[in-house]
C-alpha cells in the first residue's frame, strides 16, 4: 500500500472520528489543527485505524507519533511486516 493509499484510507478514518466530512488531513497535522481532538478523541482515533488497517499500534508506537505523516509510515510499517 502507497502513501497516498494509506492517506486516503486514513482521511475516512478522520472524517468519521471527527464527523466532519470536510476534514482533510496533510502531513504535518497535529492534534492543535483539528478542533475536538482531545486525549479521548485521540483513542477512538488509534483503534478506528487500527480497525481499518488490519493492524495494532504498542503504546512506543502511539508514543512516537508527532503528527499524521507519522502516522503514515507507522501504518505503512505495520502493513509490512
Amino acid at each position: 500500500m502507497t502513501d497516498a493509499e494509506v492517506r486516503e484510507r486514513l482521511t475516512g478514518v478522520f472524517r468519521d472520528v471527527f464527523d466532519n466530512a470536510s476534514l482533510t488531513i496533510f502531513d504535518s497535522m497535529t492534534a492543535a489543527d483539528v478542533d475536538g481532538w482531545d486525549s479521548l478523541t485521540h483513542v477512538t482515533l488509534i483503534v478506528a485505524a487500527e480497525k481499518a488497517f488490519g493492524v495494532k499500534f504498542s503504546t512506543r508506537d502511539i508514543q512516537s507519533l508527532q503528527n499524521v505523516g507519522g502516522f503514515v509510515a507507522l501504518i505503512r510499517k505495520k502493513l509490512s511486516t
